[in-house]
């Protein structure tokens, strides 16, 4: 009986389907949703604060983030309030993705069909020879080959659908081809992508929302919603809605070797290597190097985001405008991250520090109100740099150093990025959060 009862245990342990952690689940109907106290997960008040204060500085509307399914912090900016709707943009992409998978459960499609099946010949300008060769994979990775170059890659028409390589060859972030999948879940369902998301979907998590012209509409709670379910692998307190675990996996895996940090319509962390939207090169290490390597997120245009960590049992939304004036579409990521990862201290009176993967650290005093960069020789100076891209700070470092200071007691609390560069203007840098004002 033990032997049987250890067997069982290690079988639930590696099933795929075998819950990560006991989550909560709110009710289908209201507003009831329970919440974990901040505190009770070692969040300092004034590191929240800090945080509220850097996402309504950049233009946020809402951000949720939960533990568990519950909710940790909620905040609404402006006139908005929980239940304001707003625009998924882009990060609807990993919605419809979910929806394609509940529709090969059901065996209204395969996705590895030819698009054809479902569009008709001649969807695309293609000869057949090359539109046979795109399936219903290559929309849902980004790799039908057609061209993202067009004057609008919104047109569906066959005249805006044009060849670039052949599929599976080529990378490519593309609007149409995506869009197009709506239309194959509908053709393949026999009813409107709007139906087949509220039956299926929508009515047994309790979500909202709708979609415009190939866009999901809702509030972040909706975004929560659907956060919590790919959490829970598929399954909503105990109802099994994506079956197909191989899916649900390959879904939240690179689903290709071009672009390592891409699933099925959504993006991916901790892989080697990334390409974004517009631009056909590879980039190393991983999206956002300070972010969990478990994470996967829904990302969508003016900095919307659905970010889940399996490891942490975190779900965390934003809703808003662009939050950042850079033009690369992770910075805003990258700066939300630095203030994620200070929340948690041991001293509400104090400032903290990220050390960098190359090795390079901040130890900040708040008796001296100065940083001390540990970085080793063969840097010559570095610039201190607010999360606008503004400096704040040049440094000297004088010859054979391995270390320097930076004041600190100017500087309003936030987020700084202290550059270090040699004299070829190789450069590093480490991420330091200030939490006290002076």
């Amino acid at each position: 009986m033990n032997k049987l009862l250890l067997l069982l245990g290690i079988y639930c342990l590696f099933s795929g389907n075998a819950p990560a952690q006991n989550l909560y689940f709110p009710p289908l109907t209201g507003s009831t949703w329970a919440t974990t106290p901040p505190q009770d997960l070692g969040f300092c008040q004034e590191r929240i604060d800090s945080l509220y204060a850097f996402l309504d500085e950049r233009d946020t509307k809402s951000f949720v983030l939960l533990k568990d399914g519950k909710i940790v912090l909620e905040k609404y900016f402006g006139t908005y309030t929980k239940d304001s709707i707003f625009y998924w943009a882009s990060a609807g992409k990993s919605l419809a993705a979910f929806l394609v998978g509940m529709a090969q459960d059901e065996g209204l499609l395969d996705i590895n069909d030819k698009t054809s099946a479902y569009l008709g010949q001649g969807w695309t300008s293609l000869t057949p020879a090359q539109e046979d060769l795109i399936t219903i994979r290559h929309q849902l990775t980004m790799t039908t080959g057609l061209d993202d170059g067009v004057p609008d890659d919104n047109c569906l028409t066959p005249a805006c659908l044009v060849f670039k390589a052949s599929a599976g060859t080529r990378w490519a972030y593309h609007n149409a081809p995506y869009h197009l999948t709506h239309n194959v879940v509908a053709n393949a369902s026999g009813i409107t992508f709007q139906q087949f998301t509220r039956t299926r979907l929508f009515e047994k998590v309790g979500m909202n929302g709708f979609w415009f012209n190939y866009v999901m509409y809702g509030r972040a709670r909706d975004m929560a919603r659907f956060g919590l379910l790919t959490l829970a692998k598929g399954v909503w307190n105990g109802d099994t809605l994506l079956h197909n675990q191989n899916y649900y996996n390959d879904m939240i895996n690179p689903s290709q070797t071009l672009n390592k940090s891409y699933g099925y319509l959504w993006w991916l962390n901790g892989e080697p290597s990334f390409m974004l939207p517009t631009v056909q090169f590879v980039f190393p290490g991983p999206l956002l190097s300070n972010a969990p390597a478990d994470m996967y997120s829904a990302l969508g245009k003016d900095d919307q985001k659905i970010h889940v960590v399996p490891s942490k049992g975190w779900v965390v939304v934003r809703q808003g405008l662009s939050a950042s004036a850079s033009p690369v579409p992770i910075d805003f990521d990258k700066d939300l991250w630095d203030y994620l990862n200070a929340l948690e201290c041991t001293s509400s009176n104090e400032e903290i520090a990220a050390t960098n993967t190359t090795g390079i650290k901040a130890i900040p005093s708040v008796s001296t109100n100065s940083w001390t960069i540990e970085c080793g020789t063969g840097y010559t100076r570095a610039t201190v740099i607010n999360t606008w891209g503004k400096t704040v700070q040049n440094i000297s470092i004088p010859e054979g150093a391995t270390a320097f200071q930076c004041g600190s007691a100017a500087l309003a609390a936030g987020v700084y990025h202290v550059v270090v560069m040699d004299e070829h203007g190789r450069y590093t840098r480490v991420s330091v959060v200030k939490t006290v004002k002076n």
